[in-house]
């Protein structure tokens, strides 16, 4: 591990810590929920995360990029060469809904590629790192970090995939049969760590994400020797002056193939054309 990457990590691993304590002074109250769209909620502690990240992180790397589901986007960020992208809270609605299904989500990619992500669940106190070429890892309640590792299961085994709540509730899952146990989980960045971790098999979603939702968990992915790309099986890169990805898939690898072959035959989602909200549309104050 490079010692820059090294202490980026610790940094990153001690904002989240930070701002979970904040996400959890709210965590299982009745809070007032605004909308960036009809399906993106947001909720102060949203912003309190976020600014607390950005002041810790930024902070302390000042010559680092930002792209932050709750700050207004700034073109500058596509000249640095690292840069952090943070979900303060991804998954919110399971957030509001008291369910401890949501992570705070940090990534720094150096050149369009993550390099360092870690995905903190507050509720659990789960915290999951990975540094690009060092393995993952996960620890909970203070206990030593334990390695990650994707599932061995192949298609033909009895397999498990990760799903949105929304996804299931519109047959989303339907064509994928009897050979797969549909699992409900909130945050997309909680789902690919479990991928990592060998909860699931598999994860796909055919609605739009952003670079925040996925950067860290992607890099948990394949790190746990897993796979993860778009619709189309083509590699992710991050830090894009349009910041959206159209569907994803993380896989243990053994099932990448198949799983494509089956989202490939399938008719065209309307989740598919439609954009996640962002802190833009409603209006958030800019910072740094």
């Amino acid at each position: 591990m490079s010692e820059s990457h090294a202490t980026d990590l610790a940094l990153a691993m001690d904002a989240v810590r930070r701002a979970g304590e904040v996400v959890m002074r709210y965590f299982g109250e009745d809070l007032v929920v605004e909308h960036k769209s009809p399906d993106q909620p947001l909720t102060a502690a949203d912003l309190a995360a976020d600014a607390l990240l950005h002041e810790l992180l930024i902070g302390a790397r000042p010559d680092y990029g930002w792209l932050s589901e709750e700050t207004v986007d700034r073109p500058d960020r596509l000249a640095r060469r690292r840069v952090w992208i943070v979900d303060p809270i991804d998954g919110t609605r399971s957030f509001i809904a008291k369910l401890p299904e949501f992570a705070i989500s940090v990534g720094l990619v150096e050149d369009g590629e993550p390099v360092a992500g870690v995905v903190f669940n507050p509720a659990r106190d789960e915290l999951y790192h990975a540094v690009r070429g060092e393995g993952a890892f996960m620890s909970r309640g203070g206990k030593p970090p334990v390695p990650l590792r994707v599932s061995a299961r192949g298609m033909g085994d009895a397999l498990t995939m990760l799903a949105s709540r929304s996804e299931i509730a519109a047959g989303e899952f339907d064509p994928f049969g009897d050979g797969w146990r549909i699992e409900p989980a909130g945050s997309t960045a909680y789902k690919l760590a479990g991928v990592a971790a060998g909860h699931g098999e598999a994860f796909v979603s055919r609605g739009p994400k952003s670079e925040w939702d996925i950067c860290a968990g992607a890099l948990l992915v394949s790190e746990s020797r897993g796979r993860t790309t778009d619709l189309g099986g083509a590699v992710l890169q991050f830090n894009c002056e349009d910041p959206y990805v159209h569907g994803i898939l993380a896989t243990n690898g053994t099932v990448h193939e198949a799983v494509l072959a089956t989202v490939a035959g399938l008719a065209p989602s309307q989740r598919m054309r439609e954009r996640p909200g962002h802190a833009a549309d409603a209006g958030s104050n800019e910072r740094g």
